[in-house]
């Protein structure tokens, strides 16, 4: 097995700094920038050097690592699961992951047919609780399945709950999802998840920054959120409790300028707090595929006005709604009582009382007029009241 820094090819070496460098690793993405990936395996070999800003100890642990790498073997491996590397720079790397700086990724690992630069010009990412409610799952599932069928990509990161929900969502419309993983590639977790994840691969793609064989940890977890805020327009938050991984994405959206969205819950819900908290901020409030693709879509993808259903008095002649609205809500009136309380005239008052009456909201009363039952029912038929 050849040393890992003998070729100096440019992607080898970011074969073999994506098994030495841990995820968002800005000390060493600074050093990568300013030497250059050949060079900076070079130093891991043993050539004089040292990046600057890193201690001794800290060094040495990179050093063990990269005395362990192999990346021609990463690579085959890679492939016998039907999984390929990209660069920076390269014609499938998304420029939007630029904007992470010396956080940006070394390279990621990909599994699946599409090409993940095209996808991710068009991307949303959906992301919420693990434990979350039979509602958060519908609203992501809905979520999901409506972005893809206006021609979305949901982005998300494969795990239970709202994840999972958001790509099914997607899956069942036919459409296209991403899941962005902890973990390598070859190796789907959550292991529940194992059949989600295979078919993702099948009809989208599965993304990661650790090679083949990798596991996840917590601050994995984490720091994979900004690979996902990154690569996306936009992220909604479905469901989310103060502490949550999910809001990390979000404020990882709102720091690299992208659109941050949240879908409100009861204000009894602790998994509803983080959302709430968010829309207490910069983020917006979205109830639907349609206002999120309103938010991150291009101008003109407008959502559709939010009204009420139109009852019959909406549509009377203002006089005529004056009219009624001057009668007392149960007993008769006379006709001089109501064109006093409608400020019009007797005459006038008669007449748009018997256009009422047509219409079936007043009716006579001997020498009154009452309303009828059709003009005192509430909106949405609820005869209760408050």
């Amino acid at each position: 097995m050849r040393r890992a820094g003998s070729t100096g090819g440019a992607r080898l070496a970011r074969v073999t700094l994506s098994r030495v460098v841990e995820p968002g690793d800005e000390v060493c993405g600074r050093w990568i920038r300013e030497v250059g990936a050949p060079e900076a395996v070079r130093w891991l070999y043993g050539e004089p050097g040292q990046p600057r800003g890193m201690t001794d100890r800290r060094w040495a642990g990179l050093r063990a690592r990269a005395a362990r790498a192999a990346p021609e073997r990463d690579l085959a491996l890679a492939r016998d699961a039907g999984v390929r590397f990209i660069c920076p720079g390269e014609s499938e790397w998304p420029a939007q992951l630029d904007d992470l700086g010396d956080a940006r990724p070394v390279g990621l690992w990909v599994r699946g047919r599409a090409g993940l630069r095209l996808w991710a010009l068009r991307s949303v990412a959906v992301v919420g609780a693990r434990a979350c409610t039979e509602y958060g799952a519908h609203m992501a599932a809905t979520l999901g399945a409506g972005l893809a069928e206006r021609g979305w990509v949901v982005v998300s990161g494969g795990a239970y709950g709202i994840d999972g929900a958001a790509h099914r969502g997607a899956l069942g419309a036919g459409g296209a999802t991403v899941a962005v993983l902890a973990c390598g590639v070859d190796r789907p977790y959550p292991r529940g998840h194992t059949g989600l994840i295979t078919r993702i691969a099948e009809q989208g793609l599965v993304v990661g920054e650790l090679p083949p064989g990798e596991h996840p940890t917590p601050s994995r977890f984490i720091l994979r959120n900004r690979v996902i805020a990154a690569l996306t327009r936009g992220t909604v938050v479905v469901e989310a409790a103060y502490r949550s991984g999910a809001l990390v994405t979000a404020r990882a959206a709102q720091r690299l300028g992208r659109f941050t969205m949240g879908v409100p819950g009861p204000a009894t819900s602790a998994l509803s707090a983080g959302v709430h908290e968010l829309l207490r901020g910069e983020a917006v409030l979205v109830s639907d595929a349609a206002e999120v693709a309103e938010q991150v879509g291009d101008m003109g993808e407008l959502a559709p006005d939010r009204r009420g259903p139109v009852l019959p008095r909406d549509l009377l002649h203002p006089d005529a709604a004056r009219v009624l609205a001057a009668l007392p809500a149960r007993d008769p009136a006379g006709t001089g009582e109501i064109a006093r309380r409608a400020a019009t005239s007797a005459d006038d008052a008669v007449g748009r009382l018997y256009e009422l009456r047509a219409l079936g909201f007043v009716e006579r009363h001997g020498d009154g007029w009452k309303l009828t039952r059709q003009a005192t029912a509430p909106v949405g038929g609820d005869r209760k009241g408050c």
